[in-house]
């Protein structure tokens, strides 16, 4: 059985440097992920190689505006039957603080950091073709502007030559499919 560290303690830590030992300390539990969705096939993602440009970036920034509340973005996001409905692919989603994710079909694994109700998602997320113990950070925040509400999307902390495979699979597997399931 894997150990969950409660990262509601995580978040009350005194110092910076608590801080930052306490989320590694909990990364590591996340190694573990695949055994959690009793080892879901593998399965090959289209990769996109990296311009020279951004081979070295390791963070990416994006929005996306939708005719949509923060509350159901925020619902679709974290609930497992809804995110297999937009994505077209299985996911498997604890929505609460400290719980695993697997999404499309075990390609993506990760555990949930913080979690704000309809404002913010804060993520340990990985694709499974990574390095074991490698873990970038994902954070949505729903803005609400106008009609719409903005999903600003910050993806950071990912291996060099990743950025331009990320930013394609953003767009085509969350940013679009999510626009087609809100309308």
């Amino acid at each position: 059985m894997v150990e969950r560290t409660s990262l509601s303690n995580l978040i009350h830590a005194s110092t910076r440097r608590q801080v930052i030992a306490n989320v590694a300390v909990a990364l590591g539990t996340l190694a573990a992920g695949p055994r959690l969705w009793g080892g879901t096939q593998q399965q090959a993602m289209k990769e996109t190689p990296s311009t020279t440009a951004n081979a070295k970036r390791t963070s990416l920034h994006l929005e996306f505006d939708y005719k949509a509340s923060p509350q159901r973005i925020y619902e679709v996001l974290l609930g497992s039957k809804q995110f297999t409905a937009f994505s077209g692919m299985p996911a498997e989603i604890d929505p609460k603080e400290g719980g695993a994710f697997s999404m499309f079909g075990g390609m993506i694994i990760g555990r949930n950091v913080e979690l704000i109700p309809n404002q913010r998602i804060v993520q340990a997320w990985r694709p499974t073709h990574w390095d074991p113990g490698v873990y970038s950070i994902v954070r949505f925040e729903l803005k609400t502007h106008d009609a719409q509400t903005m999903l600003v999307l910050d993806h950071t902390g990912f291996p060099e030559g990743e950025f331009d495979h990320l930013e394609w699979g953003w767009h085509n597997h969350y940013g679009e499919p999510l626009r087609k399931f809100l309308v």
